[in-house]
């Protein structure tokens, strides 16, 4: 992508937060730190195959290649040992931060059905977003035929924010549908 969504809080989302948020310093307006993408299933200790395609879809839709997180200790319980793969993260900053955000926005979240925007309650104290998704097909670059079986998949947006308000207010100003009151 062109970096439309950069450019745009470069010019205009930067001095307009600025002044709404009346900081003195332009250093402080919040910023995207990194967007990091979750997925897991216990399938992946015994079906290798499943593992690759998950793989494959998410390295096609960040852009990059996801890292395998392991069991720290072995749970009889769940029938899980130390050092099995439980799960698959990403985690996106800079230029294709912005382009994912961008993305997320303008094609993901509005191919939902009956898509009212997003909750405002999943920001944290810490001023990062989460959202969980059901599918991974409403990403256009995944086929249906070569994924295997729906998994789902969390997105948490780190910003620079230091609370629940600012952060808000900065994924607002960028773009971001919540649900209207």
């Amino acid at each position: 992508m062109a970096q439309e969504l950069k450019q745009l809080y470069l010019t205009k989302v930067r001095e307009q937060l600025k002044d709404e948020l009346k900081l003195k310093n332009v250093n402080a307006v919040p910023k995207l730190v990194k967007i990091t993408l979750n997925t897991s299933s216990r399938d992946f200790k015994t079906d290798r195959e499943f593992l690759t395609k998950t793989k494959s879809w998410l390295s096609t839709v960040t852009g990059q290649m996801p890292v395998e997180t392991k069991s720290k200790q072995s749970i009889a319980a769940f029938n899980l040992r130390a050092g099995e793969v439980v799960g698959l993260k990403v985690t996106l900053r800079g230029d294709r931060a912005y382009d994912f955000l961008q993305k997320m926005i303008n094609i993901i979240l509005p191919r939902f059905r009956d898509f009212q925007g997003v909750s405002k309650t999943s920001f944290d104290k810490a001023g990062n977003f989460t959202i969980g998704l059901k599918e991974q097909i409403v990403f256009p670059e995944v086929e249906y035929d070569k994924i295997g079986r729906i998994q789902g998949l969390e997105i948490t947006i780190t910003t620079s924010a230091s609370d629940r308000d600012t952060a808000f207010a900065y994924l607002k100003a960028m773009g971001m549908p919540f649900v209207k009151e």
